[in-house]
């Protein structure tokens, strides 16, 4: 059995062989991106699927991550049948590139399985492969979106926790709000989590995203130490329900309509909000290339 003190030296000899190479080796970081929510039922799957295609749309190298693992459903919005998922990856029957589908305008997915509790709560040592076999995919993206599931379960802490930043995806139903500031104020005080990106999604009218944003920041500044960044809202159409029906995201089959320009400046607006350039540990996805930019930028 592996002592936590093995473990420890393992990690830093990881980290001083990956500080070495990094000097010779100048790679770009991908921003890592967790798209979370403390409610189910928030759109939080379309918001990622449809930033998703308007960053690609944009000319940017996207990977989704399907993080749900146990009621996964990326793939069934973007109109897709994967053969494999990350349980295969989990498994190890499948490396994570035999696992990843593209999907339109060359976005990458990493989907997950569906309806089997066995990877609802990972142990440590598939998070660290699964951080190792990430840091070790030859093809870069500039964006990696995890979309989590829903509430505060062990995946959910985990999965926000190793992302550079955090958006957090919520309504103006009141328990949607007050699910958003628990999660927040989980990741805040447990996990030393400070800043967080906000959205609201199906609003009536913009002010009420900045509603939803106001007594958020006011609450979470009154008891929470952490900045909340408001990219945007979503409005509320009835269209998004049938772009579900049809597997086929807003930006693709109505790319004219308001909720799709919507979602293409937020991902404008996503763009060209700075990244928290601090990686927050070793387990952190894509720490190999914090090293590398942070030795460029030096």
């Amino acid at each position: 059995m592996i002592s936590s003190l093995d473990q420890a030296e393992t990690l830093r000899g990881m980290r001083e062989q990956l500080d070495g190479a990094a000097a010779e080796i100048k790679m770009p970081a991908t921003r890592v991106l967790s798209v979370t929510s403390g409610k189910g039922g928030v759109g939080k799957t379309a918001v990622v699927s449809n930033i998703a295609v308007s960053l690609a749309k944009q000319g940017k190298k996207v990977l989704i991550i399907d993080a749900d693992l146990g009621l996964a459903n990326v793939d069934v919005v973007l109109g897709l049948a994967p053969q494999y998922n990350l349980n295969h990856f989990f498994n190890g029957e499948r490396s994570l590139e035999e696992v990843m589908v593209e999907g339109p305008y060359g976005l990458k997915i990493l989907p997950a399985g569906s309806g089997v509790q066995q990877y609802t709560r990972l142990d440590g040592q598939l998070k660290m492969r699964l951080i190792e076999s990430l840091d070790a995919l030859t093809e870069h993206f500039d964006l990696v979106l995890i979309d989590t599931e829903a509430g505060i379960s062990d995946n959910v802490t985990y999965f926000n926790v190793a992302a550079q930043d955090i958006l957090v995806v919520t309504t103006p139903e009141p328990t949607a709000i007050t699910d958003a500031y628990a999660l927040m104020k989980l990741l805040s005080t447990q996990y030393h989590q400070k800043r967080f990106l906000l959205t609201v999604n199906s609003v009536r009218e913009p002010d009420e995203g900045l509603d939803v944003f106001e007594k958020l920041t006011m609450v979470s500044g009154r008891y929470l130490d952490i900045f909340l960044d408001y990219l945007g809202c979503i409005p509320f159409d009835r269209k998004m329900h049938e772009s579900v029906r049809q597997q086929q995201v807003m930006v693709d089959l109505y790319p004219d309509h308001k909720v799709a320009k919507a979602f293409s400046s937020l991902a404008a607006t996503l763009i060209e909000t700075p990244s928290n350039t601090q990686a927050q540990g070793t387990l952190q996805f894509f720490w190999k290339q914090f090293l590398s930019a942070g030795t460029e930028a030096s």
